[in-house]
């Protein structure tokens, strides 16, 4: 395995992780400040907004590069 392989390979698995992490957070954050049903939900829509962003910018980036 060379370090390109490597790189990419735990670049995924990393990024999937912490991706993971952070929606754990958001809900953790949204339980521990009581913030209802409407509330959480509206914490992950407007963070999850920015984790949709960095995927769809990814697969453009892969698609406009074939």
């Amino acid at each position: 395995m060379n370090e390109a392989v490597f790189s990419q390979l735990a670049m995924t698995v990393l990024l999937t992780a912490l991706i993971g992490f952070m929606g754990f957070i958001v809900w953790d954050l949204a339980k521990k400040s009581r913030a209802g049903r409407f509330g959480t939900i509206a914490i992950f829509i407007v963070l999850g907004a920015g984790v949709l962003g960095f995927i769809i910018k990814t697969v453009l980036v892969e698609v406009l590069q074939i």
